[in-house]
């Protein structure tokens, strides 16, 4: 499998080194421009992002239009991690999800925690000087160096008998985006164990934010302070799944308040508990639009920030506004069947 670095022919002294130790002696070929874009199917891709004052990054945008044009398989079987710097505090974290996004629409796969993010300041290493009797400077270097370590040694878990686990919070029948998700289900495969949890109102209490050392005290005993539905059935449920399917219907460009409070909740589990072998998967559906706005936020909340594993096209999006009327989206059912073979093909590949 052949290695790349995208990103610009101009790279700061920081991000030269952030890509150095990332690399860490392998071999990669750099790609600065969409000119002679090499086939990237079945390869491995650093993409070195470096961010201007307003946040944009226009190499690798180019290139990322081109490879639209190629067409959706234009990344498929390819892996990707990410290394972006920015030269104030801000937009690492939209730059990193968005182009997670796109290019995982495009077939490309993503280990969890698949950034490393570098502000102007460096700050955002400031946590781990807790922890590293190092400099700000030395923490980013090795993050990297461990990041690309994972990533040349990744290997993609097998499962005789998967376990899916779907979690929603609608409880009208009307639900377009629980109707998607039934007509996926209904083409999995009947080797699968389908578990779905029901996120109902007033059942989840949101985090309200414990102390680190007091996160951790409950995570070890895979709990949490505030106990009840979470603890009892949902932690129990995501250990033992090796998939997790978010049923998202679009509030307001986010996901819904309840399946908000999950996510929250599941950072003490996350203490304890690698989530690097469990896939997320997700049905999104809008009104009108907005359906990237939510997969992007579960992409930051679960593959950047806690470490899930993001297999390639992990969201099946539709608009439909009117109760019901997903079932006139045109092709819906051929979408839904597509969907559920990627699915399973995502966990064998």
């Amino acid at each position: 499998m052949k290695t790349y670095v995208i990103g610009p022919g101009i790279r700061s002294p920081m991000l030269e080194t952030m890509v150095d130790y990332t690399l860490g002696g392998n071999k990669a070929v750099f790609i600065t421009d969409s000119k002679n874009l090499p086939d990237l199917r079945n390869s491995r891709i650093i993409f070195a992002v470096e961010l201007d004052e307003a946040g944009f990054y226009s190499p690798i945008a180019q290139i990322l239009s081109k490879l639209k044009v190629r067409g959706i398989d234009s990344l498929v079987s390819s892996k990707g991690i990410l290394l972006v710097h920015s030269p104030c505090e801000f937009n690492t974290k939209w730059a990193a999800q968005n182009i997670i996004f796109q290019c995982n629409m495009l077939g490309c796969s993503f280990m969890g925690h698949p950034l490393v993010e570098a502000t102007g300041s460096l700050m955002n290493f400031k946590t781990w000087q807790k922890s590293l009797p190092y400099s700000l400077e030395e923490i980013c270097f090795l993050k990297c160096k461990n990041m690309g370590l994972r990533f040349f040694n990744d290997k993609q878990p097998a499962f005789e008998t998967p376990t899916i686990l779907a979690l929603h919070a609608s409880s009208n029948t009307t639900s377009n985006t629980l109707a998607l998700w039934k007509m996926s289900k209904g083409y999995l495969s009947d080797k699968w164990n389908i578990v779905e949890k029901h996120v109902e109102n007033g059942r989840i209490k949101d985090c309200a934010g414990c102390s680190f050392h007091t996160c951790i005290h409950y995570g070890k005993q895979k709990s949490c302070f505030y106990g009840g539905v979470m603890v009892e059935e949902i932690y129990p449920a995501i250990e033992k799944a090796d998939s997790l399917m978010w049923i998202c219907p679009n509030y307001n460009d986010s996901v819904s308040a309840n399946i908000m409070a999950v996510i929250n909740r599941i950072t003490a589990l996350y203490r304890q508990l690698s989530f690097y072998d469990k896939y997320i998967f997700s049905i999104i559906v809008s009104g009108n639009s907005g359906c990237d706005s939510v997969a992007r936020q579960l992409i930051g909340a679960l593959n950047i920030n806690k470490g899930f594993r993001l297999p390639p096209y992990f969201a099946l999006m539709s608009i439909a506004n009117d109760p019901g009327s997903i079932h006139q989206v045109p092709n819906i059912e051929s979408l839904a069947q597509n969907y559920a073979m990627n699915i399973i093909e995502s966990i064998r590949r």
